[in-house]
């Protein structure tokens, strides 16, 4: 697990330690980021601590790791509610949308949200994601550079929603 609670930087953050520039208390939710690219992987978290969101970040390389972190199964790795799951589509072993199905067959995990976080800008890849019932689809180049528009995005998402 990574945490990413913000720590107040000495020449813009005035926020209380915890909540970083959003000015909620974010440190309650654990993003779980799912995607077997390591360089995307640690874009999406530099933004994270340069965006100043203070969540948990959870990772994992495909998707039956993070069905495993979900259940609690995994041996290493858990997360505590309310979770954001960040699913890249194009992964070894599980995917992203075989993920979705599994998540969504799932009594307990159906609820969990997600984002698709992925190269893909197929229409019908797109499609197929809101069938499974996504949140949002991002395609990673349209998020910006390093990620900055995601980092945004998810501290204000997390700030103005009720969470399963």
């Amino acid at each position: 697990m990574i945490d990413l609670v913000a720590k107040p930087a000495a020449s813009k953050s005035t926020a209380p330690q915890g909540q970083g520039k959003f000015g909620a208390n974010l440190t309650d939710v654990t993003v779980l980021l799912v995607d077997d690219d390591d360089v995307a992987r640690e874009g999406v978290l530099r933004s994270f601590r340069k965006h100043e969101v203070p969540c948990r970040v959870v990772t994992a390389g495909e998707g039956r790791e993070a069905l495993s972190i979900l259940t609690g199964a995994h041996p290493d790795k858990h997360v505590d509610t309310p979770v954001i799951v960040l699913l890249d589509l194009n992964m070894p072993g599980m995917d992203g949308f075989q993920f979705l199905d599994a998540l969504r067959a799932d009594p307990d995990l159906r609820r969990t949200v997600v984002f698709v976080l992925t190269t893909s800008a197929r229409d019908q890849d797109r499609s197929r994601a809101y069938d499974g019932h996504v949140a949002g689809y991002m395609v990673k180049s349209a998020v910006g550079p390093q990620f900055a528009r995601l980092a945004d995005f998810i501290g204000k998402y997390a700030r103005t929603q009720e969470l399963p």
